[in-house]
């Protein structure tokens, strides 16, 4: 599996874990005794945010500390006279990203927003069939997250099969 994959792999994981957060949070028990309390959606959703933006900085970080140490563990087992030149050059060459990665990561990038606007037209759409705001927020807010979702996982499927 390449380094674009793994990553891929810990940021899906990562999003997926904040997807359900957020609605076992906003569904249980407080989502449903603030069905029509804008205040608390809208500061539900900024402390996601922020969570989700926190989350993915320190899981990014962990992530590729521990990819590196294991590259260099790789690296000295195969050859013990490997010296630190070698195994930063090996790093390197391995998180390279051509243009076949920045290809994958458009294409992707262009599915997951359009999940992300086909969500907030279904948002629109609720306020016009008459239900409340916060049906509309939450409709853009997970659409935000599942485009984020789908981004990660079309660019996992561009990367095995192909552009």
């Amino acid at each position: 599996m390449s380094y674009q994959e793994k990553r891929n792999v810990v940021s899906v994981a990562s999003s997926l874990l904040l997807l359900a957060a957020y609605c076992i949070y906003a569904f249980g028990r407080a989502g449903m005794a603030n069905l029509d309390n804008l205040k608390f959606w809208a500061n539900t959703m900024l402390i996601f945010i922020g969570i989700g933006v926190v989350a993915m900085i320190v899981v990014q970080i962990v992530f590729h500390i521990l990819l590196s140490v294991a590259m260099a563990v790789k690296q000295k087992i195969g050859d013990e006279t490997c010296d630190d030149k070698k195994i930063e050059q090996a790093l390197k060459s391995d998180m390279a990203e051509d243009e076949m990665g920045k290809l994958i990561e458009l294409k992707a990038n262009r599915i997951g927003y359009a999940v992300v606007s086909a969500g907030f037209v279904a948002g629109l759409v609720s306020i016009a069939l008459g239900a409340s705001a916060a049906v509309m927020l939450n409709i853009a807010f997970l659409s935000c997250l599942v485009g984020s979702v789908v981004d990660g996982l079309m660019q996992m499927r561009y990367y095995r099969r192909g552009v």
